[in-house]
């Protein structure tokens, strides 16, 4: 499996644990018998890391499909090299660092570490158009 589909491989389960997170932090604030039932009341305010860790999925989500496409467009048209290595690797890492950077409430650096891994998008995408 190339680097390209590795780090792939790795956003998906990381999607997987932004979808989790949020869920969790929910059922430790609310309990297990809110967490299994119906959830037709919620008890109140989920609190702001909750809506933190919400925000931060939903942000991912808004640019996981474009890097996805990038990715497997990439392998298709053979034009994975540096620059989607680099792209993907940079895009995973960042994604990464931006989930506890968000969760806590850290401001302009969680904005830098956003630019980072839409800088990894943008190169996965110029891959698609240059050679290098």
């Amino acid at each position: 499996m190339t680097t390209e589909l590795t780090y792939l491989a790795a956003t998906l389960v990381l999607a997987l644990i932004q979808i989790m997170l949020p869920a969790a932090a929910r059922d430790l604030k609310f309990g297990l018998k809110w967490g299994f039932g119906s959830r037709d009341h919620t008890p109140g305010t989920t609190g702001p890391i909750v809506a933190r860790l919400d925000r931060a999925q939903a942000n991912l989500f808004e640019t996981l499909p474009l890097f996805i496409g990038a990715v497997l467009i990439a392998q298709v048209a053979d034009r994975t090299g540096a620059l989607t290595a680099w792209g993907a690797a940079l895009y995973f890492w960042a994604r990464v660092a931006y989930i506890p950077l968000y969760a806590l409430g850290v401001p302009y650096i969680r904005s830098l570490v956003w630019l980072v891994s839409f800088a990894g998008l943008a190169l996965c995408l110029l891959a698609l158009f240059i050679r290098v």
